[in-house]
């Protein structure tokens, strides 16, 4: 389950860009619900939703030791949850569809563009969606997932010989 969450968001995000390169030109918008929702083609040299940043190529080797820090992690913690697993499953699917692009193009294609008219959400892409996702679904599994607090276990037979 957690390969397949992991291609998943790193192959539609794929797809989706290179339909984007190959259909559209740069600056284009074409309206998909209205101006709500918008393909817009733009080229983001820096992080996710636009933020620029200088010297990219810092940013491009963080990304490198984040993803592999998340991989090594899964890998070691087979026993981690599912909620958990799935989570960095899906984030390191966007990190590493937004890493090949900064390798192979030095750039990110970004095309989901959403707001109301003049108010509108910097331009993302799948990868993007699926970090931020990713962690959401970690946060809920950190933050607010309780687990069973020591008083509603049961007590061991050890427990009960004082």
């Amino acid at each position: 389950m957690i390969v397949f969450i992991f291609a998943s968001a790193f192959i539609l995000d794929q797809i989706t860009k290179g339909i984007v390169r190959h259909t559209m030109v740069l600056g284009e918008s074409i309206p998909i619900l209205g101006d709500v929702v918008r393909f817009t083609y733009v080229e983001n040299p820096g992080m996710a939703f636009g933020i620029r940043i200088q010297h990219g190529y810092i940013f491009t080797i963080l990304s490198i030791l984040a993803s592999l820090g998340v991989l090594i992690y899964l890998l070691i913690h087979k026993d981690e949850g599912m909620l958990l697993k799935g989570s960095l499953a899906c984030i390191l699917g966007g990190a590493a569809g937004n890493l090949i692009d900064r390798v192979l193009h030095q750039q990110v294609v970004d095309f989901l563009d959403i707001g109301f008219g003049r108010v509108r959400w910097p331009v993302f892409n799948i990868a993007d969606s699926a970090v931020v996702i990713g962690m959401l679904i970690l946060c809920f599994h950190v933050f607010i997932k309780k687990e069973p607090s020591q008083e509603s276990k049961p007590l061991k037979s050890s427990d009960n010989a004082q």
